[in-house]
């Protein structure tokens, strides 16, 4: 399948984290020019370049902070000085809910990273995409938006509002030959996600027998759901929310 992604330059925010860093090698093997961002974690991206350039790849560290949006259009800026312009807009990037914090600190936190620093980081990357008429936009939720469980509001609220906005693009932007989608990954394999208070080996063996594929999702699975998504190959799907969770949202 050709996905028309050589010679397109990507960003793919919180790249450091493993569907980041997956997503970036993915888009990296299609042709794509990928810039990543970290905020933290600098030698992780440091890492994600190197294997993209030793395959022989382009890829350009940039370093974004979502809790600052106004730096949104200067970190386009200089991915647009470095590689071109973004017409491929994977957001990706979040904070982890606290499981301390009290729940308004938490909501004004979460929003302002989760939601309204990508909002703008999106912003920034559309008058390039309107100028090439052309454009792929996808934002990574998650699946606990449509199956509720037990733990922070403000986390989920503002990744249901992601949702709601990414909508909202795909019926502005389309017009201008630009696709807006969002993934929402279940339970998926990652450092990360392991080391939160309620999952661990156990909630591994349990959801994988609850699942109807008999797995975890894996960081490659979510990336190859957005490689597909935010190449040319997709032609016409537009708006959607594509769940990752192997079917797991069937039987609860």
């Amino acid at each position: 399948m050709e996905t028309g992604l050589s010679g397109r330059v990507a960003l793919v925010t919180g790249a450091s984290g493993a569907i980041g860093r997956a997503t970036a090698l993915q888009l990296a093997a299609e042709g794509a020019a990928v810039a990543v961002s970290w905020r933290t974690d600098h030698d992780a991206i440091t890492d994600v370049v190197d294997t993209i350039t030793r395959a022989g790849g382009r890829a350009h560290p940039v370093r974004l902070d979502h809790g600052d949006p106004d730096g949104a259009r200067g970190v386009l800026e200089e991915v647009a000085a470095a590689l071109g312009p973004v017409t491929v807009l994977v957001a990706n990037a979040v904070q982890w809910p606290s499981f301390d914090a009290d729940e308004i600190g938490g909501l004004r936190t979460a929003l302002a990273v989760n939601t309204v620093g990508p909002a703008a980081l999106i912003d920034a990357a559309l008058p390039a995409m309107r100028a090439a008429a052309w454009g792929r936009i996808v934002a990574v939720s998650t699946d606990v938006v449509e199956q509720p469980m037990a733990g922070p509001i403000a986390y989920v609220t503002a990744k249901g509002a992601l949702e709601a906005a990414a909508r909202v693009l795909a019926v502005r932007e389309a017009r201008h030959g630009i696709l807006t989608n969002v993934v929402r990954p279940g339970f998926t394999l990652t450092a990360r996600a392991l080391s939160a208070p309620f999952l661990g080996p156990e909630a591994v063996r349990s959801e994988s027998v609850k699942t109807p594929t008999g797995r975890i999702c894996a960081p490659e699975d979510v990336a190859t759901a957005i490689t597909y998504l935010a190449s040319a190959a997709n032609g016409h799907i537009n708006g959607q929310t594509l769940s990752l969770a192997g079917g797991r949202e069937l039987v609860r």
